[in-house]
């Protein structure tokens, strides 16, 4: 096994003891395609969990920003120390990623450091941007893709997938210390953030639970047109993330207001079923709304 080959067996191992959804959809790309996803993967859990998994977030900052410094040495030339980093720097160079998308994810990652809640929903979709779309948009440049388009449509689609993750999270979240709803539409819905912390989950929450999750909706509904703009192998993937994201999503719009209070669970087959069905169909079932 060579250097190289090693650095994205490590990956792999790395995608295999996440337990990721996404772990599916990435076999079904060719060898190539599935050893630079599963290395851009690894590359995003690896500084997902700098932060998450930190005690202290200053001794967090200085974790990320030594990953940031190696990140940074690896895109530049420089031989990195960890497999995971020469896996991403083969990866970026095989398949000419822009290196700001790479920058983008490490940003986003540190506003998690840098603050707690978001008073806007445009400052929402700004770190969306960076945590998801940034990640979307490196992928499809190792899928391929047709038109410029795309990279619109990719944003919607990392935006759609994140917020989901949102919805999903609110209590784990809270017990981080981060709210990711936004202040405004708390306001204009009648709640608030110590009502939220309280627990005191009335019809405020009702209003507040429809305004995200419609605005989740239309993401979705804008980010199928991304199937129509990738290559075949890229269409693919593609169909079975977003089957198993809209899954999800659909799990959490039937939960209503509980997830302001439990995290949402749908079963894990059931989230496959929808992957699979949504590879098989397409289009006939991504431009449905989830319900």
């Amino acid at each position: 096994m060579t250097s190289l080959a090693a650095d994205h067996a490590a990956c792999a191992e790395v995608l295999r003891r996440s337990g990721s959804s996404f772990a599916l959809p990435i076999r079904l790309l060719p060898e190539a395609k599935r050893r630079g996803t599963t290395a851009l993967y690894a590359f995003c859990r690896q500084a997902d969990d700098i932060v998450d998994e930190a005690v202290d977030p200053a001794a967090a900052r200085l974790s990320l920003d030594a990953f940031q410094a190696d990140v940074e040495a690896a895109l530049g030339g420089d031989e990195p120390r960890l497999p995971v980093l020469r896996a991403l720097a083969d990866t970026v160079r095989r398949f000419a990623i822009p290196v700001d998308y790479v920058r983008d994810i490490l940003d986003g990652v540190r506003m998690d450091l840098d603050r707690t809640t978001y008073d806007t929903f445009p400052q929402l979709e700004e770190y969306c941007r960076r945590v998801a779309s940034a990640v979307g948009l490196a992928a499809i440049h190792i899928w391929g893709y047709r038109s410029a388009a795309a990279v619109d449509a990719g944003h919607q689609c990392g935006l759609a997938f994140q917020l989901t993750n949102i919805l999903r999270d609110i209590p784990e979240d809270l017990g981080r210390g981060r709210i990711y709803l936004p202040a405004a539409d708390m306001q204009a819905c009648g709640c608030t953030a110590e009502d939220l912390r309280a627990g005191r989950i009335g019809e405020p929450f009702a209003r507040l639970a429809t305004l995200q999750m419609e605005r989740a909706a239309a993401c979705y509904e804008r980010a199928a047109a991304l199937d129509d703009l990738l290559s075949t192998d890229g269409r693919t993937v593609f169909r079975a993330m977003f089957g198993v994201y809209r899954s999800l999503f659909g799990a959490v719009r039937r939960a209503g207001t509980a997830i302001f209070a439990e995290r949402v669970r749908p079963s894990r087959s059931w989230v496959m079923a929808s992957a699979v069905t949504t590879l098989c169909l397409g289009p006939r079932v991504m431009r449905r709304r989830s319900s």
